[in-house]
């Protein structure tokens, strides 16, 4: 299926749709403020389980980041933030960051890492927020699975040809970026970029 839904201003109808698909166990491809995300409920294992064979990696190995609809909502997923971090997430979010936080024990055990950490997201995008807030809970989110000659999928409409068959909706939010989110570690006193991707590190931390 492929969904239309308008990047500013998402058709309430449609966003029932894309949700009630969430809620069954449906795994969809939607936009987000970077690249276009494959993603579930969180709380679906078989949904999880059917993400890492279309991504082709090991349930065990993996490294999920969940989408969450603000600062507040990162909080009933991340253990103790402290003041600094707090700061950081705030200057930083709604944006094109993943930060990696101490899972809290509502993270379901197979999105937690072996290090009980998580990466948890607030993109700035309206599709994605709405979809959260209709959901209301966050969103497991892992990037496509890449081509060799083709670096990131942008157009939704090439997207829906290629995964058509393998996942349940793809969402048509217009053409997508290229650069992935970039990663900040702070489950350390200091935090450590990991993967520098669209969001800016040093002005941040400096």
């Amino acid at each position: 299926m492929l969904l239309h839904i308008h990047p500013d201003n998402p058709q309430p109808r449609n966003i029932k749709t894309a949700v009630e698909i969430l809620k069954k166990g449906g795994v969809i491809i939607y936009p987000t403020d970077t690249i276009y995300g494959l993603g579930c409920d969180i709380y679906n294992t078989e949904a999880i389980a059917r993400i890492c064979r279309i991504k082709k990696i090991d349930p065990k190995k993996a490294q999920f980041s969940f989408v969450c609809s603000d600062l507040s909502h990162i909080s009933d997923y991340a253990k103790s933030i402290d003041t600094p971090v707090f700061r950081l997430l705030k200057a930083a979010l709604p944006g094109p960051y993943t930060f990696i936080l101490e899972a809290s024990k509502l993270v379901p055990k197979m999105l937690k890492t072996k290090k009980d950490t998580v990466g948890i997201r607030v993109p700035n995008h309206n599709i994605t927020q709405t979809l959260i807030a209709e959901l209301g809970n966050p969103i497991m989110s892992v990037s496509l699975p890449m081509d060799e000659e083709v670096e990131y999928y942008t157009d939704p409409l090439v997207i829906h040809e290629i995964f058509e068959d393998q996942v349940d909706a793809v969402i048509d939010g217009g053409i997508g970026g290229v650069i992935p989110s970039t990663v900040i570690d702070c489950t350390t006193n200091t935090p450590e970029l990991i993967r520098q991707g669209a969001g800016e590190f040093e002005n941040l931390v400096g």
